[in-house]
């Protein structure tokens, strides 16, 4: 029984008390540290703005706009830059605003809700801009435009809150100087702010963090972490699912549904409590518009999905394609794209890292060539040893989901060095009131070669009798219609290649390392039977 009576509490801080700053500095310290002006020149990636102290050294302040003069005090001095906090305007922006959030510049939850959401966009296209051209030498006219989310506001599908010592649920400070507890978060979704008020925890109980979820049918979910291996005894009741993870990252389900679900375009995907997902579920839906007819430009035959998750975009890719092989590292992910994909044929997933697995796939995807590589990386981008891999396979056309612009800057500089160039940059406002941002880019290999297209017809192809007799949707179709039953494409290469028949060299035969789904008995008698009727066999 999960037992906890409602209640109503007014929402108060007191932010003289936890906005003290801990005293660290020096006598002489504190003297060099006299209040300083600063005019605040631009935004930056990371949300602060930019100034010039008198010496010439750049310094970062949180919480101002370009046009305003501030006086500061240093909180971090470094040889070639400095930080600081403003605590006098003494010049204030036309574009400034009131923060609808009490917990605002103390919370380090949102660096923009000063900003007007237009405002909110322009910044981070422009630093979006910034970001890539400077770091990744990329032509900054190729960002095109930022897609605004439908909901600024009340859009998290999940909050993740940590405990304080006294058993308050709140957010990591500004400045970092522990938990800023709170009762209400306003980009977080009406009915976690309801659990948020509701949920009660004994300090003693060894739990460290909260998370809260709901998906798209009103489910909701809390998730307790902890560094015990088995979950504390308590009483909880709430209308929500609850579920415990330990420091070992294995998970207990204590109550309510086992599983979320998240409606994306029509499609239904199914999630584990513990595994990821897009935060923002409108602009989930748009991402993937975006991804899926740039995938669709590019007509692939094999798909190399890198970092795949619960298969939020293989979903919709993998009817599009031949053969979809897809990597993931997190087990809870694994499991759900399973369930996910259950449906299609075509797909191969492989578990583990993607700087492991993607090595020592290359001999067979080099035999199943995959024309077009998707990838969605965490913040840190692309592990050296995946990107070193990628680089081998050299697909034709890369699709790269980031949130993280400067890794992306730096991915992309190394990826331009080995022949790829950028087409086009797409930036989705993903997370309102922050200044994370997600982009979508998409990357074409450059062949040194000099090359002539011409039309050919069959009769000029090298191509043995049996691979001119039939092709593969016919065979497929001539399966349905006598049996009754889909066959994919990889079970026809299986069964061609087990009788001699010649393959391209982009259909899947495995390595006999992967593995790659075997067709089963009664389908490879049908396939049989397919051949025969084609005279291939």
């Amino acid at each position: 029984m999960y037992n906890c009576a409602n209640h109503i509490c007014n929402l108060y801080v007191d932010l003289s008390i936890k906005t003290q700053r801990p005293k660290h500095l020096g006598m002489a310290e504190q003297r060099r540290n006299m209040p300083k002006t600063v005019s605040i020149e631009k935004i930056v990636y990371g949300g602060e703005g930019l100034g010039r102290l008198a010496d010439g050294r750049a310094v970062f302040v949180p919480f101002v706009l370009p046009g305003e003069k501030v006086q500061i005090e240093l909180t971090e001095e470094k040889a070639r830059f400095a930080r600081g906090l403003a605590n006098v305007w003494l010049q204030t922006s036309a574009d400034r605003i009131a923060a609808e959030c009490p917990y605002f510049s103390v919370c380090g939850g949102c660096h923009y809700q000063h900003m007007p959401y237009e405002l909110q966009l322009e910044t981070k296209l422009e630093t979006l801009r910034d970001q890539l051209s400077r770091i990744g030498g990329v032509d900054a006219t190729k960002v095109s435009e930022i897609t605004a989310s439908p909901q600024p506001w009340a859009y998290r599908n999940q909050i993740q809150m940590q405990l304080n010592e006294d058993g308050e649920m709140g957010y990591v400070r500004a400045d970092y100087q522990g938990i800023v507890a709170i009762q209400s978060c306003p980009i977080a979704m009406q009915g976690l702010n309801e659990l948020l008020d509701k949920l009660e925890l004994d300090p003693e109980s060894g739990i460290s963090r909260v998370s809260f979820r709901e998906d798209s049918f009103g489910e909701r979910f809390i998730l307790l972490e902890g560094e015990d291996e088995l979950p504390p005894e308590m009483t909880i009741e709430l209308d929500a699912s609850l579920g415990y993870l330990n420091s070992h990252q294995h998970y207990y389900h204590l109550a309510g549904n086992d599983q979320l679900h998240y409606q994306i375009l029509g499609k239904e995907l199914s999630l584990s409590p513990e595994s990821f997902f897009q935060v923002n579920t409108p602009m989930a839906e748009l991402l993937v518009e975006h991804v899926v007819k740039l995938v669709e430009q590019s007509k692939p035959y094999n798909l190399l999905e890198l970092y795949s998750g619960a298969g939020l975009f293989s979903v919709f890719l993998a009817e599009k394609v031949s053969h979809l092989i897809a990597i993931e590292s997190a087990p809870s992910a694994c499991y759900d794209f399973a369930n996910n994909l259950d449906a299609f044929e075509n797909v191969s997933l492989y578990e583990g890292p993607v700087e492991q697995v993607l090595p020592e796939l290359l001999p067979g995807l080099k035999a199943d060539m995959p024309d077009l590589v998707l990838l969605d990386p965490p913040r840190a981008g692309l592990h050296p040893k995946a990107l070193d891999a990628l680089v081998k396979l050299a697909p034709k056309n890369i699709v790269y989901v980031s949130c993280d612009p400067s890794t992306l800057a730096r991915d992309l500089k190394r990826l331009a060095q080995q022949g790829y160039e950028v087409e086009t940059i797409h930036a989705f406002d993903m997370f309102p009131q922050t200044f994370h941002v997600e982009t979508v880019c998409l990357l074409s290999k450059l062949n040194a070669e000099h090359h002539i297209e011409v039309d050919l017809e069959l009769d000029e192809l090298d191509l043995t009798s049996s691979e001119s007799k039939a092709t593969y949707d016919e065979i497929k179709d001539y399966v349905l219609d006598k049996y009754g039953f889909k066959v994919s494409q990889l079970y026809v290469a299986q069964a061609k290649r087990k009788h001699g028949i010649i393959e391209r060299e982009n259909y899947n035969k495995g390595d006999g390392k992967a593995k790659v789904p075997q067709v089963p008995a009664d389908k490879e008698k049908a396939i049989e039977d397919a051949l025969k009727h084609f005279k291939m066999i």
